[in-house]
């Protein structure tokens, strides 16, 4: 499903013109894109959690010139879904 997808489904289910819907659906996108480049998670109850997850320094291998590098400790965006959400998916 794509954002144009979501889009014309909210447009079908809340008869909201497609334009509005669409500037919602990408003003949400950037409060969680936001939120996340603060360190801040988005919590949202029977759906799930965007969380920031911090990954560790580790070493790695360069095969093509045959070096190690040296990947430095970074965060990355994660998805937890709620329980409920990921019992109605399993069904």
């Amino acid at each position: 499903m794509t954002k144009a997808d979501i889009v014309n489904e909210i447009k079908k289910k809340t008869g909201i013109d497609k334009q509005t819907v669409l500037t919602t659906v990408e003003a949400f996108m950037d409060a969680v894109k936001d939120s996340l480049s603060n360190d801040e998670n988005v919590y949202l109850r029977g759906f799930g959690s965007f969380v920031v997850k911090k990954r560790a320094q580790k070493t790695a291998r360069n095969i093509s010139k045959n070096t190690t590098i040296i990947i430095p400790e970074h965060n990355i965006p994660a998805f937890k879904p709620a329980k409920t959400f990921t019992i109605s998916v399993k069904k």
